[in-house]
């Protein structure tokens, strides 16, 4: 079992930045695997915004590619997305998930409980 607990999210306007936080805790294993970040703004079905593979390749979304990044501190397990030139459609809970591929990242696997942004204009 692995235990997701997300946090960084809050109210900002658009342009500004943000840096969300994914701790990873229980059965973790940084040889393997995939991470990301998933969203889902009200009325919306979840979309994937970034994955990490464990070998450091990355994938971003079309509609957050420049603006967002993925890293990961695997010392500390956890798990981060740098958000900049944020746009009011970027509003949404961000969800922190975690499975053995990245093909498997958001249909099986773990998730956080999840953490709100909130862009104005």
């Amino acid at each position: 079992q692995v235990q997701l607990v997300e946090s960084g999210g809050g109210s900002v306007q658009a342009g500004g930045s943000l840096r969300l936080s994914c701790e990873a805790s229980g059965s973790t294993d940084n040889r393997r695997g995939c991470m990301g970040w998933f969203r889902q703004a009200p009325g919306k079905e979840r979309e994937v915004v970034a994955r990490l593979l464990f070998d450091g390749t990355t994938s971003y979304a079309r509609s957050v590619m420049d603006r967002f990044t993925i890293s990961k501190d695997n010392a500390k397990n956890t798990l981060f997305l740098q958000m900049s030139s944020l746009e009011p459609e970027d509003t949404g809970v961000y969800y922190c998930a975690a499975a053995g591929s990245c093909v498997a990242l958001g249909t099986s696997g773990y998730w956080g409980q999840g953490t709100q942004v909130t862009v104005s204009s």
